[in-house]
């Protein structure tokens, strides 16, 4: 699977590029999440376990449950099915947005992405919107989380020792650690960097293998900065 596809894939874990912006939107109007990438503390994504008239209960891909409150203030929608893990990209490269729906249409079993804000100690989510994943991107998703540490990587750099570097987050936010040969290429905006140009601090994805239990890396790529700055929102965990 090429890196692109990856990253495009960690959207849906997160929770999709349309709803991000939506939330990105809310919370400029002081209605919503700031920044709008629910990856960095503002959602969860998972699978729905248990449904009342002002939550749903699920349960995410790590195993922990969680609460997902909502009311009339709450957007729900579904994903457009198509390629891509956020709304389908039409032939003039204008997205097709999701599509409303009611509570009621999401189902025990089903795929979602809540974002809001998040009690951590309570595990639960007060949403601003909800996004009914569909089956074959939750398949994805999930196929994607139970790859990582395995064909690729993603979190913040807290040590580089020569050609090891060892990363903090994903989707267990633990700590993981890669090394790089004479085949691994090294990205920052698009622009060829080197290992050297790696800083503890950093934010990468990396795409790469297992070979006698190191992973190996070919493509590491230097992500920006998380909402807020160096010292915003997003650094607090890593990211998912």
């Amino acid at each position: 699977m090429r890196f692109r596809t990856l990253a495009a894939l960690l959207l849906t874990l997160s929770v999709g590029v349309a709803i991000a912006q939506d939330a990105s939107s809310a919370g400029r109007s002081g209605g919503g999440p700031r920044g709008g990438m629910w990856s960095e503390g503002r959602g969860t994504v998972g699978t729905v376990t248990a449904i009342a008239a002002d939550h749903f209960t699920i349960k995410t891909e790590l195993g922990e449950t969680y609460t997902i409150h909502f009311s009339v203030n709450t957007r729900i929608v579904k994903q457009v099915p198509g390629r891509g893990r956020g709304p389908r990209q039409a032939e003039g490269g204008e997205r097709t947005p999701p599509v409303a729906i009611k509570a009621t249409d999401i189902q025990v079993g089903d795929a979602i992405a809540a974002g809001g804000e998040v009690d951590a100690a309570a595990k639960s989510v007060g949403a601003v919107m909800i996004m009914l994943i569909d089956p074959e991107s939750a398949r994805q998703m999930r196929a994607m989380e139970a790859n990582y540490g395995k064909t690729w990587l993603m979190g913040r750099v807290t040590a580089v020792n020569e050609l090891r570097v060892t990363l903090e987050g994903g989707p267990d936010k633990a700590a993981h650690t890669f090394v790089a040969d004479e085949n691994t290429t090294f990205r920052k905006r698009r622009e060829p960097i080197t290992l050297a140009d790696i800083q503890v601090g950093d934010r990468l994805r990396v795409e790469g293998a297992v070979k006698d239990g190191t992973f190996v890396a070919t493509t590491v790529s230097v992500m920006g900065l998380p909402p807020g700055g160096e010292h915003g929102p997003g650094n607090g965990p890593p990211p998912q």
